[in-house]
């Protein structure tokens, strides 16, 4: 193989290896919560989700659950701070216990990522 040659699979290689960890990093990652993963909180008034990358609120939602595995009611969620943080009112008081929260985005440019957190509510 010539020098040439080697040179262009080279860089060819590099180039694909840069465009897959630019897509990585295109996806909408949780960044922070509130509640945060883990925390010992009293009953939260809304949930608010910050990511990475701006988000499509069509495709995007959360579902909360108490204890018993119950699907807690909640508001419509909203787009804040530069469409970054998904807002998720919640109605009503939650009562003491460990609560789950399992989101799904879809970022403007077309990638879907999801996850699943907890949090407890303390008496």
């Amino acid at each position: 193989m010539t020098m040439s040659k080697l040179n262009r699979i080279a860089f060819i290689a590099l180039i694909l290896t840069a465009a897959a960890a630019s897509q990585a990093l295109a996806h909408a990652h949780l960044k922070t919560s509130s509640p945060a993963e883990k925390a010992s909180v009293v009953s939260p008034g809304e949930l608010d989700l910050t990511f990475t990358e701006e988000l499509n609120l069509k495709f995007s939602g959360v579902k909360v659950t108490d204890p018993d595995k119950k699907e807690i009611t909640l508001g419509d969620a909203a787009l804040k701070d530069d469409d970054k943080v998904l807002a998720v009112p919640i109605s009503g008081t939650l009562a003491p216990g460990n609560y789950t929260v399992d989101w799904h985005v879809l970022s403007t440019d077309g990638h879907k990522t999801s996850g699943i957190y907890t949090f407890t509510v303390k008496p």
